[in-house]
């Protein structure tokens, strides 16, 4: 094996955002356990700080009628059902407590009158939920989280990326990864592995996802053994800006709606009252008004339908942009600067309970949300799919190797509610590292294979050696095909010619080159996340082909209803032994008799 520096810890974390920084701080927690934390851009910067309405959590300091048991339900529902249910029980019920931690570790949350921490409505909870921090709140996650954790001893490795996770038979023992900066390679070893890397928003055109959001963690693990689940649910946030071009797809926050906003179309009509599911009747405003006074606090008040699942609200924005109701750059348009009708102090009230939408639709748009509509267009946002992995130990199916955040799934079912993804980092990222550290106690030293290290560095020197095509047309082509194809609406037709793509494009990827030296290259890095988002890619395209139904973030235009035929199972995927793509349908995990009571008593 060549003179790699090599890195020894009890515990190595990959991804440095919310999952990763809890897992690293719970493993750390002890005594005598070593653990390292790798992140692909510098400490602070991982994508959790781009998370804004805030994060899940049944506290019932703005509604005493809130509870674990109508969270739970509330998920449940979201999810239509084929969330692991463990883990939404786990998830409903620690999650106050996180916030709680959290906020004892140094968090400022915004506050009620009488001092206890804030919580907003959002999409599809039933109740004022979320604790948050204007519409900053992933910012302060990470904050709090970094500024904590670097006391608890934790080697961190900024600005690395793995590559290849390296094995010991069945089992994980470490990673092959190098620096971005000088492209030196580096040898991880550990006893156990946690990875959370996020998501693939990348694979998309038009994406609220950072940069680092190339699928890193769910293509580590699908080539290391592990298995994927629901990989066809995909979440496009229904508001994204959409003008100008520069700044297509970036997030605006569902806090907006949560504070009264209301979406409205090209001829001022109201449109998302003409749409409410059969599920939801029972739970959605009648009227303006009632929706009105929901939003400010009236316990009496069902929601207004703009806080309906973001699968729905998505799909409403793409019907009327579709029909010629859309803006003028193919959007709707999101106003908050109505209330003014309702408060004399609207534009202070909006600049206090929006900051951060009101910065950025000032700078990059120009556009004073106080006084003026927001044109808005459903962006790729969230995977719900990802590592399968055991709902209390976070454990995958390969020994050692554990998951959390958004690259692990099971949580969130088909589709996932707002604010449940800051909270689930912080609940499944303790558990992650907590159970890791365990497993790490329990190990003996294990062994690294100087051939798989060789050959992982071969593979990543071999675009210097080519003389293909540049990879970021690799990687565009990719996108605007993911974007048409198996975008908002499917159809069987286009995923097949998608899947007939992807196999093409897998043929470019292998034969992509690039000049000069592994220093300060980010064309080099691109063609590594290649082969990544083709995996991603092409585990979307097969779970959504086989899933001949609509039902959460999946939406098929030639089946769009489900069907009993698919509401009992979870698609995974899985590499066979001939490196080939196996997708096989496996039962859902079955809802206790105790879980089945809640979900019947919160309907």
């Amino acid at each position: 094996m060549s003179d790699y520096q090599t890195h020894e810890h009890d515990v190595l974390v990959i991804g440095a955002g919310g999952a990763g920084l809890r897992a690293a701080i719970e493993a750390a927690s002890v005594k005598g356990l070593s653990v390292g934390l790798v992140c692909k851009s510098l400490l602070g910067k991982a994508h959790t700080v781009m998370a804004e309405g805030g994060m899940a959590a049944a506290m019932a300091h703005v509604d005493d009628r809130d509870n674990w048991m109508v969270h739970f339900a509330d998920t449940m529902r979201g999810g239509q059902y084929l969330n692991n249910p463990v883990m939404a029980e786990l998830h409903a019920k620690e999650a106050p407590d996180r916030v709680r931690e959290l906020e004892a570790w140094g968090a400022l949350f915004d506050r009620t009158r009488d001092g206890r921490i804030l919580q907003r409505n959002f999409g599809g909870h039933r109740y004022p939920r979320l604790a948050h921090v204007g519409d900053r709140t992933g910012l302060e996650m990470i904050r709090t989280l970094q500024d904590h954790g670097i006391h608890q001893g934790i080697e961190v490795y900024m600005e690395h990326t793995v590559t290849t996770l390296l094995k010991d038979g069945d089992r994980v023992v470490g990673a092959f990864g190098y620096d971005r900066e000088r492209g030196r390679f580096r040898v991880f070893k550990a006893k156990a592995v946690v990875l959370a890397t996020g998501g693939i928003g990348r694979a998309f055109k038009i994406t609220s996802n950072s940069w680092e959001y190339t699928g890193d963690g769910h293509a580590l693990a699908y080539d290391a053994g592990a298995d994927l689940i629901d990989m066809e649910f995909v979440q496009f946030h229904p508001t994204g800006m959409v003008w100008p071009p520069s700044v297509r797809g970036i997030l605006v926050t569902e806090g907006v709606r949560g504070e009264g906003g209301r979406l409205v179309n090209k001829d001022g009509k109201r449109f998302m009252f003409d749409d409410v599911p059969d599920l939801y009747k029972n739970q959605v405003a009648k009227d303006a008004e009632e929706g009105w006074r929901y939003v400010t606090g009236d316990k009496n008040a069902n929601r207004p339908p703009e806080l309906l699942t973001r699968d729905h609200v998505a799909r409403c924005i793409n019907r009327e942009v579709k029909a010629g109701r859309g803006s003028p750059h193919g959007g709707v348009y999101l106003d908050i600067a109505w209330i003014k009708e309702k408060l004399p102090n609207a534009q202070e009230h909006i600049k206090k309970k929006l900051p951060s939408m009101y910065h950025q639709f000032k700078e990059l748009a120009g556009v004073d949300i106080t006084t003026t509509p927001m044109e808005v267009g459903p962006t790729t946002h969230y995977v719900m799919g990802g590592v399968r992995v055991d709902g209390v130990t976070q454990m995958s199916t390969v020994p050692g190797l554990f998951a959390a955040g958004e690259c692990a799934g099971g949580l969130h079912g088909a589709n996932r509610l707002g604010g449940n993804s800051l909270s689930d980092l912080l609940v499944f990222g303790k558990r992650a590292g907590e159970h890791a550290a365990k497993w790490a106690q329990a190990q003996k030293p294990s062994n690294i294979n100087a051939a798989q290290v060789e050959l992982a560095a071969k593979q990543a020197l071999a675009p210097f050696e080519r003389s293909g095509e540049n990879p970021y047309q690799v990687q565009l082509t990719l996108q605007d095909m993911m974007q048409d194809k198996v975008g908002i609406v499917r159809t069987e037709n286009d995923m097949a010619a998608a899947l007939d793509g992807l196999a093409a494009l897998k043929k470019r990827a292998a034969a992509v080159s690039i000049d000069g030296n592994r220093e300060y290259n980010p064309g080099w890095h691109t063609c590594l996340d290649l082969p990544n988002l083709l995996c991603v890619s092409e585990a979307v395209a097969r779970c959504a082909l086989d899933r001949r139904e609509s039902r959460g973030g999946h939406f098929r235009e030639d089946y769009p209803d489900k069907s009993k035929d698919f509401a009992g199972h979870n698609t995974v995927i899985r590499k066979a032994p001939d490196g080939s793509m196996k997708l096989l349908r496996e039962p859902i995990v079955p809802l206790t008799d105790e879980q089945k009571k809640v979900i019947d008593a919160n309907k």
